[in-house]
């Protein structure tokens, strides 16, 4: 059975080619059962991006992952950039912030 980490990383590949992909599960950083896939964390690097707001990046991934949204997937921290935007970046994304003990 394929994790839902591993179902986001393919959707997004194949949706945006990116020139860097990382998706992170945090599940394990908020108060779920062990085992729980539910926060998420994803840095995407794509050309796609080139013309797009952050607002419009962020609403066409949404839809690209609408049925993990509406089913099992309760948290996702977004991370969009156009390769220039990334290398100026130096690479560098923050740490989640810590949980304060919700979901």
């Amino acid at each position: 059975m394929q994790t839902i980490c591993k179902q986001i990383e393919e959707k997004l590949k194949y949706a945006f080619s990116p020139v860097y992909l990382l998706v992170l599960d945090e599940s394990d950083q908020h108060n779920v059962p062990p085992g729980t896939e539910s926060h998420f964390k994803v840095i995407l690097v794509t050309e796609k991006f080139a013309a797009q707001r952050m607002v419009a990046r962020h609403q066409v991934v949404y839809q690209l992952l609408a049925d993990e949204l509406s089913n099992c997937v309760h948290a996702l921290a977004l991370h969009t950039y156009t390769p220039t935007e990334w290398q100026q970046r130096q690479q560098i994304v923050f740490p989640s912030p810590a949980c304060r003990g919700g979901e």
